[in-house]
């Protein structure tokens, strides 16, 4: 067995049940990455996750035209937050949805549900839209890599905020309204899952908002400054895991 490191011992998703023990061999893209591209040589240590909790802990015994790898250890550990939160985003521009995912799952984030928002950038439909999200659902894996997670949180298809609203009744919403006078910090710690809606950089509109409000979402504000859209989301998560979650 060797000492646990996040930051010296390279992690990787593997996309099957890993088994506690025996030989491993590696699909050949996770293959590519670790012996190609991080140029992992025979013996160094690694960590396996299959995104359903824990994690092995292996050793690369094989790599030429098959990477191999030895378990030497299962771990059950969980490292998920107390607080689960979905963070409902409305579609920014593509390098701000990038960025908003890949921090969000850093941050500890449930799922994270896109939405279609009437000032929302980018538009997204069809094929385009299915290879999108699962261009997201990789950067998730790739954030659960770098940040211990052992759980792989969903990117779900994106839907139009009404759709959204009809779909997830009867849930806990907050929206995020810069003249809203409720603060984070006044509320109780949630029950089951919380949702929180984030706009997009032209903000909701009077009707968008209108609606979810209608629909059962509560209002906050986050302070006097205006927080742009790959801001606040974060912001809210950050806040919410230092309230009621494990900062």
């Amino acid at each position: 067995m060797f000492p646990y490191n996040t930051m010296m011992i390279s992690r990787f998703f593997f996309p099957e049940t890993v088994p506690h023990g025996g030989t491993l061999e590696l699909p050949e893209a996770l293959a590519h990455h670790a012996v190609r591209v991080l140029r992992l040589r025979v013996g160094e240590p690694l960590v396996l996750f299959d995104g359903q909790g824990g994690e092995a802990h292996a050793v690369l015994v094989e790599a030429g035209k098959r990477c191999t790898v030895e378990v030497s250890a299962w771990h059950a550990l969980e490292r998920e937050s107390p607080v689960s939160i979905v963070l409902v985003q409305a579609l920014a521009s593509a390098d701000k949805m990038d960025w908003i995912v890949r921090k969000a799952v850093e941050l500890g984030v449930s799922a994270i549900q896109p939405v279609q928002a009437a000032r929302s950038v980018l538009r997204l439909s069809g094929e385009r839209m299915y290879k999108r999200v699962a261009h997201w659902q990789q950067i998730v894996v790739s954030a659960c890599e770098q940040s211990g997670r052992n759980r792989v949180p969903a990117v779900a298809p994106v839907l139009a905020l009404p759709d959204y609203l009809r779909q997830s009744d009867g849930v806990q919403r907050l929206i995020c309204m810069p003249e809203a006078g409720r603060r984070l910090s006044t509320l109780e710690r949630p029950e089951g899952t919380l949702h929180v809606l984030i706009g997009p950089e032209g903000g909701w509109t009077e009707e968008e908002m209108a609606a979810c409000v209608a629909a059962g979402a509560s209002g906050i504000g986050l302070g006097p400054r205006v927080l742009r859209t790959e801001t606040a989301g974060l912001a809210v998560l950050a806040a919410a895991q230092a309230l009621w979650g494990d900062f």
